[in-house]
């Protein structure tokens, strides 16, 4: 992902988020619903989150150490994990909290026209935001669908953004819902309803988040296409007898780290070996460039067989 891409879609949503915030919560001063108050924790909430987002990328870019030598590429993931975390307790939780609230002790909307007004100009912004998401996104996605998109994108801040511009949407949709249908009906139960519906939505985006985030962290490897291409890269080599194993692991979103047990002939001297291995490297630089970290371990290839089992079961031929 587009460093830049990504860091501009979080400021669109910061700045359409930080700006409705303070709208949304004037419009719950005057108006008493419980809708804009859940809708105004929603998008402080997800202005925070934003600021997280860019921490975390800035942090990312620290120099490796002696206590951290494959660098802090996986900050990224530790806030994004820390962002659908606030999504849940700030955003959903309080939301649920103040719509039951509110179905325990209702009371009218006071200047009624004002949350349709505020909540309105919010949904006009908030889909500039959710514009950009989607532009900088299709970017990056290439021919995935959106599904595929958040759950295999090894960068989180996009998805992170997508999700909660689209969640943002979505409640202040439910707000308008619940406002309006109090002012119709005279019923502020529907203001509470939509109150619940909004801390329903959070929670739901927050689970999502972190269960991709939680996987990012744990750690992940090259997707299908790039081990493919990784393996053809050192296969293709001549002086490959054979890929004997095979591991990958992201370090953070651009930085894949690739270890690998080749088969050379018993034949060849020690730096002729070594000057193959660094065409191996470059090779496989090449094919995937986001593999930044690359180890090999030259080995001769033997055939497992009843009275030598191989403790490598995953065996890859050069093709011939």
């Amino acid at each position: 992902m587009s460093a830049s891409g990504g860091n501009k879609a979080i400021i669109a949503a910061m700045l359409a988020n930080a700006g409705i915030a303070v709208t949304k919560f004037i419009a719950f001063v005057f108006s008493g619903s419980s809708s804009m108050l859940a809708e105004s924790v929603h998008s402080l909430a997800d202005t925070g989150n934003q600021l997280l987002l860019l921490l975390g990328g800035r942090k990312a870019k620290k120099q490796a150490t002696a206590d951290h030598p494959f660098g802090f590429g996986r900050e990224r993931y530790v806030y994004a994990f820390v962002v659908s975390i606030i999504l849940f307790s700030i955003g959903g939780v309080f939301s649920i909290y103040e719509g039951i609230d509110k179905l325990r002790h209702p009371h009218e909307l006071e200047v009624p026209w004002l949350p349709i007004v505020v909540l309105l100009i919010a949904i006009v912004l908030e889909s500039f935001s959710f514009r950009t998401a989607i532009q900088e996104s299709n970017h990056v996605r290439g021919k995935q669908g959106w599904v595929d998109f958040i759950r295999h994108s090894k960068a989180p801040e996009l998805p992170v953004v997508l999700l909660e511009d689209f969640a943002a949407l979505v409640g202040l949709v439910l707000a308008l819902v619940g406002v309006s249908m109090t002012i119709l009906t005279g019923d502020s139960v529907w203001d509470a309803v939509g109150t619940l519906g909004i801390g329903v939505l959070l929670v739901l985006v927050a689970i999502v988040l972190g269960i991709e985030t939680k996987s990012l962290l744990v750690g992940e490897g090259a997707s299908a296409a790039d081990t493919a291409a990784i393996r053809d890269a050192i296969n293709a080599r001549p002086e490959v007898e054979a890929l004997i194993h095979m591991k990958t692991l992201y370090l953070g979103p651009a930085e894949l780290l690739v270890g690998a047990k080749v088969a050379f002939a018993r034949s060849r001297k020690l730096s002729d070996v070594a000057t193959s291995i660094n065409e191996l490297e470059a090779a496989v630089r090449a094919a995937v460039p986001v593999a930044r970290v690359i180890y090999i371990e030259p080995d001769v290839y033997l055939a497992p067989n009843a009275a030598n089992p191989s403790t490598d079961s995953f065996v890859i031929k050069a093709a011939d």
